[in-house]
């Protein structure tokens, strides 16, 4: 169980903290290829959330690793199957039916919930 936690918390981490940076660091109009949903949402909010997507990312990976707070994995993970469900809602109030990245992002944080809590 703990080489599947690695693995899968790695992957779920490495494209949390990607997607956070973009989000911070890049503007609406290089964001919108990738984003359709951009221009809803101010921008501070997209820079909070990127800057959350990072932290949930570091919260994966640091505690586990580090043996310091060690609930926090889980806690990240639990972070991230909420913030799946509020993108997904926000992709169907604004008629994008695109959402079986956002569905496969939920099961893969519910997946790291429960690897995280055998540690």
């Amino acid at each position: 169980m703990n080489i599947a936690y690695w693995i899968i918390a790695g992957l779920l981490a490495l494209f949390y903290f990607y997607a956070g940076t973009l989000k911070v660091i890049r503007s609406r109009d290089q964001l919108r290829p990738m984003m359709a949903w951009v221009d809803r949402i101010p921008l501070r909010a997209l820079r909070a959330l990127g800057a959350v997507e990072i932290l949930g990312a570091t919260g994966l990976i640091l505690p586990p690793l580090t043996g310091i707070a060690p609930s926090l994995a889980p806690a990240a993970a639990i972070g991230f199957v909420l913030l799946q469900t509020g993108a997904i809602a926000v992709h169907l109030m604004g008629e994008d039916r695109r959402i079986a990245l956002n569905a496969g992002l939920t099961a893969t944080a519910a997946v790291t919930i429960w690897l995280a809590i055998r540690l």
